[in-house]
């Protein structure tokens, strides 16, 4: 049997095929969104307390790097496989070398429902891998366009103007304002406030994931015969880029449930950070693909099977 908080997620899909009037209300899809980041930032948090060290360091710096990997990749795969255009490749590169808070959600829910050891950590990964996955996309959609008629017409991509859009978007502010609080009181000084988030953190994920079930049918229903490069390689992609998170779990001699969430990461997709910044700075990119892609098909995807699997290929690795 699947985790329990999973089933919420088919729920969601279930009542959005079968069009019921089932739907929450958007402020309060905001306030569990909200309610999430800052319940993993928490978490993370306290898990560090008393914790830091160089080895930290070295960990989190193969993650970045993971990060930098994986949308290099991506670009010339949708590109010249899928037959993508220049912008919506770099859109694609962007959206998948970025993660999924609702996937990494899942994950670790599912660590701690295994009882697999997890470091405070992971809650960092989710940072260190979104953020230089959108500036990358923007790069390469700058570097290899060739519309050079636009790109003499067109105003330039303001740089500092979209790490700071990325840097203080409300879901990085709550995750590391989380982690820095729970760090800073650990698990026992701050109980009185972080214990009844950390207390409702599956229930508050149970409510978020049936919206996500809601949306991902709604999104679903927009496929088309002329999407079949596309969906081979939105349900092909976590796979594979689950073995590059799995490797360098493995170089870097992570514990189990680390590896899981890392492995998890990499082979998600951003279906929230991502959109805004790409509809901003690349008006060119079809929104609707990547978001077919990342929520349609690779989070349903890692929620259903994925996670589970990449639990198996990291007990085969070290096995």
């Amino acid at each position: 049997m699947p985790d329990i908080v999973v089933m919420f997620f088919v729920l969601g899909v279930v009542a959005g095929v079968v069009r019921s009037d089932l739907s929450i209300p958007k402020a309060a899809y905001d306030i569990l969104s909200l309610l999430l980041m800052l319940t993993i930032g928490l978490k993370g948090g306290m898990a560090l307390h008393g914790s830091l060290s160089i080895s930290l360091l070295v960990e989190l710096s193969g993650v970045t790097l993971l990060g930098i990997i994986i949308p290099l990749l991506i670009f010339p795969v949708v590109h010249y496989l899928v037959r993508l255009s220049i912008a919506d490749s770099a859109s694609l590169a962007a959206h998948y070398g970025s993660v999924s808070a609702g996937t990494f959600a899942v994950a670790l829910a599912y660590t701690e429902a295994h009882s697999l050891i997890t470091g405070g950590q992971v809650t960092l990964y989710l940072v260190l891998l979104e953020l230089p996955a959108i500036m990358l996309g923007l790069l390469l959609y700058r570097r290899f366009s060739r519309k050079k008629a636009a790109d003499t017409t067109s105003e330039p991509i303001k740089t500092s103007g979209l790490w700071h859009e990325t840097l203080t978007n409300r879901g990085v502010i709550l995750l590391v304002g989380g982690v820095l609080i729970g760090w800073l009181y650990g698990p026992n000084a701050g109980e009185s406030v972080t214990g009844l988030y950390t207390k409702a953190f599956h229930g508050i994920l149970a409510l978020f994931l049936l919206e996500m079930g809601l949306v991902a049918a709604e999104t679903l229903r927009s496929l088309r015969w002329g999407h079949s490069r596309l969906i081979i390689f939105a349900l092909a992609a976590p796979i594979v880029l689950s073995c590059f998170g799995l490797l360098m779990a493995y170089w870097l001699g992570l514990s189990a449930g680390s590896a899981v969430i890392l492995a998890s990461l990499s082979a998600s997709a951003s279906y929230i950070a991502a959109p805004v910044a790409i509809r901003a700075a690349i008006p060119d990119a079809n929104i609707g693909l990547a978001m077919l892609a990342s929520l349609g098909l690779t989070f349903p995807f890692n929620v259903l099977m994925g996670i589970p699997l990449y639990h198996q290929l990291w007990a085969w690795l070290v096995g």
